[in-house]
Protein backbone atom coordinates (compact mmCIF):
# COMPACT_ATOMS: atom_id res chain seq x y z
CA UNK A 1 0.00 0.00 0.00
CA UNK A 2 2.84 2.40 0.83
CA UNK A 3 4.37 1.72 -2.59
CA UNK A 4 1.15 2.81 -4.35
CA UNK A 5 1.20 6.07 -2.41
CA UNK A 6 4.83 6.67 -3.37
CA UNK A 7 4.06 5.91 -7.02
CA UNK A 8 1.19 8.41 -6.97
CA UNK A 9 3.45 11.06 -5.38
CA UNK A 10 6.08 10.37 -8.03
CA UNK A 11 3.49 10.62 -10.78
CA UNK A 12 2.26 13.99 -9.48
CA UNK A 13 5.83 15.26 -9.10
CA UNK A 14 6.68 14.32 -12.68
CA UNK A 15 3.53 15.93 -14.09
CA UNK A 16 4.11 19.15 -12.13
CA UNK A 17 7.76 19.46 -13.22
CA UNK A 18 7.80 17.96 -16.71
CA UNK A 19 9.07 21.18 -18.34
CA UNK A 20 12.04 21.32 -15.95
CA UNK A 21 12.94 17.72 -16.73
CA UNK A 22 12.68 18.28 -20.47
CA UNK A 23 14.86 21.41 -20.23
CA UNK A 24 17.50 19.56 -18.22
CA UNK A 25 17.57 16.66 -20.69
CA UNK A 26 17.68 19.06 -23.64
CA UNK A 27 20.63 20.92 -22.11
CA UNK A 28 22.59 17.67 -22.40
CA UNK A 29 21.43 16.10 -25.65
CA UNK A 30 20.66 19.27 -27.69
CA UNK A 31 17.90 17.61 -29.65
CA UNK A 32 14.12 17.70 -29.16
CA UNK A 33 13.50 14.02 -29.87
CA UNK A 34 16.44 12.81 -27.79
CA UNK A 35 15.39 15.03 -24.88
CA UNK A 36 11.90 13.55 -24.98
CA UNK A 37 13.41 10.05 -25.10
CA UNK A 38 15.61 10.85 -22.10
CA UNK A 39 12.62 12.09 -20.08
CA UNK A 40 10.57 9.04 -21.04
CA UNK A 41 13.40 6.64 -20.17
CA UNK A 42 14.00 8.50 -16.90
CA UNK A 43 10.34 8.16 -15.93
CA UNK A 44 10.47 4.45 -16.71
CA UNK A 45 13.64 4.02 -14.63
CA UNK A 46 12.17 6.05 -11.78
CA UNK A 47 9.08 3.85 -11.53
CA UNK A 48 11.19 0.70 -11.97
CA UNK A 49 13.50 1.68 -9.13
CA UNK A 50 11.03 3.49 -6.87
CA UNK A 51 12.08 1.22 -4.01
CA UNK A 52 15.48 2.96 -3.96
CA UNK A 53 13.76 6.23 -2.99
CA UNK A 54 13.74 5.94 0.79
CA UNK A 55 12.46 9.43 1.56
CA UNK A 56 10.19 11.45 -0.70
CA UNK A 57 11.91 14.64 0.49
CA UNK A 58 14.84 13.68 -1.78
CA UNK A 59 12.70 13.21 -4.91
CA UNK A 60 14.20 16.21 -6.70
CA UNK A 61 17.83 15.15 -6.44
CA UNK A 62 16.91 11.49 -6.98
CA UNK A 63 15.01 12.17 -10.20
CA UNK A 64 17.54 14.74 -11.47
CA UNK A 65 20.28 12.14 -10.98
CA UNK A 66 18.29 9.69 -13.10
CA UNK A 67 17.86 12.29 -15.88
CA UNK A 68 21.54 13.24 -15.82
CA UNK A 69 22.62 9.59 -15.94
CA UNK A 70 20.24 8.71 -18.77
CA UNK A 71 21.40 11.80 -20.70
CA UNK A 72 25.06 10.93 -20.23
CA UNK A 73 24.36 7.31 -21.23
CA UNK A 74 22.74 8.51 -24.44
CA UNK A 75 25.69 10.81 -25.20
CA UNK A 76 28.17 7.98 -24.59
CA UNK A 77 26.15 5.69 -26.83
CA UNK A 78 26.00 8.36 -29.51
CA UNK A 79 29.80 8.74 -29.43
CA UNK A 80 30.19 5.00 -30.02
CA UNK A 81 27.84 4.99 -32.99
CA UNK A 82 29.62 5.56 -36.27
CA UNK A 83 27.51 6.05 -39.34
CA UNK A 84 29.45 6.00 -42.58
CA UNK A 85 26.76 5.97 -45.23
CA UNK A 86 26.10 9.62 -46.10
CA UNK A 87 23.22 8.69 -48.38
CA UNK A 88 21.50 6.91 -45.49
CA UNK A 89 21.83 10.06 -43.40
CA UNK A 90 20.45 12.31 -46.12
CA UNK A 91 17.50 10.03 -46.85
CA UNK A 92 16.54 9.67 -43.21
CA UNK A 93 16.98 13.24 -42.01
CA UNK A 94 13.63 14.12 -40.44
CA UNK A 95 14.92 15.98 -37.37
CA UNK A 96 13.74 19.43 -36.46
CA UNK A 97 16.11 22.36 -36.56
CA UNK A 98 17.02 23.58 -33.09
CA UNK A 99 17.35 27.33 -32.60
CA UNK A 100 19.72 28.76 -30.01
CA UNK A 101 19.38 32.36 -28.91
CA UNK A 102 23.05 32.53 -27.89
CA UNK A 103 24.97 30.20 -30.17
CA UNK A 104 28.41 31.22 -28.83
CA UNK A 105 27.46 30.27 -25.29
CA UNK A 106 25.99 26.98 -26.52
CA UNK A 107 29.17 26.15 -28.45
CA UNK A 108 31.37 27.11 -25.52
CA UNK A 109 29.29 24.95 -23.17
CA UNK A 110 29.42 22.01 -25.59
CA UNK A 111 33.20 22.29 -25.75
CA UNK A 112 33.50 21.82 -21.98
CA UNK A 113 34.12 18.33 -20.60
CA UNK A 114 30.93 16.63 -19.36
CA UNK A 115 31.86 16.92 -15.67
CA UNK A 116 32.21 20.73 -15.93
CA UNK A 117 29.21 21.23 -18.21
CA UNK A 118 26.94 19.17 -15.95
CA UNK A 119 27.72 21.31 -12.93
CA UNK A 120 27.32 24.61 -14.81
CA UNK A 121 24.00 23.54 -16.33
CA UNK A 122 22.61 22.31 -13.02
CA UNK A 123 23.78 25.42 -11.16
CA UNK A 124 22.87 28.19 -13.57
CA UNK A 125 20.20 26.75 -15.85
CA UNK A 126 18.41 24.61 -13.28
CA UNK A 127 19.20 26.92 -10.34
CA UNK A 128 20.21 24.09 -8.02
CA UNK A 129 22.27 24.52 -4.87
CA UNK A 130 25.79 23.14 -4.79
CA UNK A 131 24.74 20.56 -2.20
CA UNK A 132 21.97 19.31 -4.51
CA UNK A 133 24.38 19.13 -7.43
CA UNK A 134 26.84 17.14 -5.34
CA UNK A 135 24.11 14.68 -4.46
CA UNK A 136 22.80 14.41 -8.03
CA UNK A 137 26.27 13.77 -9.45
CA UNK A 138 27.33 11.67 -6.45
CA UNK A 139 30.38 13.89 -5.91
CA UNK A 140 31.99 15.57 -2.93
CA UNK A 141 30.80 19.16 -2.42
CA UNK A 142 34.39 20.45 -2.67
CA UNK A 143 34.83 18.63 -5.98
CA UNK A 144 31.67 20.30 -7.27
CA UNK A 145 32.89 23.74 -6.15
CA UNK A 146 36.29 23.21 -7.78
CA UNK A 147 34.77 21.97 -11.05
CA UNK A 148 32.29 24.85 -11.08
CA UNK A 149 35.10 27.37 -10.62
CA UNK A 150 37.33 25.69 -13.23
CA UNK A 151 34.43 25.22 -15.65
CA UNK A 152 33.46 28.88 -15.41
CA UNK A 153 37.09 29.85 -15.91
CA UNK A 154 37.32 27.68 -19.05
CA UNK A 155 34.00 29.05 -20.27
CA UNK A 156 35.16 32.62 -19.69
CA UNK A 157 38.43 31.98 -21.56
CA UNK A 158 36.55 30.36 -24.41
CA UNK A 159 34.06 33.23 -24.65
CA UNK A 160 36.90 35.80 -24.45
CA UNK A 161 38.67 34.04 -27.33
CA UNK A 162 35.49 34.11 -29.42
CA UNK A 163 35.00 37.84 -28.69
CA UNK A 164 38.60 38.56 -29.74
CA UNK A 165 38.04 36.66 -33.01
CA UNK A 166 34.88 38.66 -33.74
CA UNK A 167 36.55 42.00 -32.91
CA UNK A 168 39.58 41.22 -35.10
CA UNK A 169 37.46 40.48 -38.17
Amino acid sequence: MANNKLEKQLENYIIENKELFYRLAYSYVKNIDDALDVVQESIYKAFSSIDSLKNFDYIKTWFYRIIVNVSLDLLRKRKREVVTDEEFLLNNDIGAVDNYPNIDLEKALEALPDNYRSIIVLRFFEDLKLEEIAEILDENINTVKTRLYNGLKKLRISMDDKNKEVNNE
